[in-house]
């Protein structure tokens, strides 16, 4: 099966799925110029929906890897996120053999009412994935609720991994637990490689670095971030200060002091 990582078992995925829940968003008003700035900045990869690796098809594929979304619910008009009713697979994986995408993406959302919905799915997806040798990343994301009170706690992070890698993931996305030790529980629970989502953009570019720095130090092999790279005032410095503190050696990690040098 294809990797999606680097050499160095790490990658910085930019993620630019978020229209098809929120319709319009800032910072992806245009599409093609995020990709283009995503790929000249040295990202490794683009995650994002079927209508935009059929529009922008020639600005994605070949020369960044593409990781296409199949799954989807209601928009922000019907539904609140991590609070749905509703979940379906809306695409196939040979649709994304069509398109030439190099990887697909669904969700796993333990504690709500879609749960189960969302292990049919990557259950079925992995399957034709093994088929289609694509690797499979599921966005694993335990949600509010009477048995899940607290959703970023170690051990709910590491058993929604866990669930989405026992039903087929070869790759798990997922929210920073807020310490190093508590991220490091979810990986050593997780055997494949969990990258780390970026979520709502964070209020200063430190935070956002510091972040980042604690990931890789709990064993992240890498990121997935959108709304904090083409959100900010400087989408391709940040890119360029994510990747000094992930494609770093374990033994000299990047800091988080150079990283803003970089930024600039």
């Amino acid at each position: 099966m294809k990797s999606l990582l680097k050499a160095d078992g790490k990658a910085l995925v930019v993620a630019m799925d978020h229209a098809r829940t929120n319709g319009v968003i800032k910072g992806l008003e245009d599409p093609g110029a995020v990709i283009d700035m995503a790929v000249e900045a040295g990202a490794d990869a683009v995650m994002t929906t079927f209508g935009v690796v059929k529009r922008y098809r020639d600005n994605l594929i070949g020369r960044i890897p593409t990781i296409m979304r199949l799954d989807g619910g209601p928009s922000i008009f019907r539904e609140d996120w991590l609070a749905y009713t509703e979940w379906s697979l809306l695409h196939s994986v040979e649709d994304a053999l069509l398109l030439g995408a190099d990887a697909v993406v669904v969700m796993c959302f333990p504690g709500i009412p879609v749960e189960l919905e969302t292990y049919k799915i990557v259950a079925k997806v992995a399957g034709e994935c093994m088929r289609a040798n694509l690797p499979l990343l599921v966005e694993a994301l335990p949600c509010l609720s009477p048995r899940i009170p607290d959703p970023k706690a170690p051990e709910a992070m590491a058993s929604a991994g866990r669930l989405a890698f026992e039903h087929g993931a070869d790759l798990i996305k997922s929210y920073y637990t807020g310490s190093i030790d508590g991220f490091r529980h979810v990986v050593r629970n997780i055997p494949v490689p969990v990258l780390v989502a970026g979520g709502p953009k964070m209020d200063t570019v430190t935070e956002t670095l510091q972040l980042v720095h604690d990931s890789m130090q709990g064993g992240a092999a890498g990121l997935v971030f959108g709304r904090n790279i083409w959100q900010s005032n400087n989408p391709r410095g940040m890119i360029h200060a994510l990747q000094s503190l992930i494609h770093v050696s374990v033994l000299t990690p990047g800091s988080v002091r150079d990283a803003l040098n970089i930024l600039g």
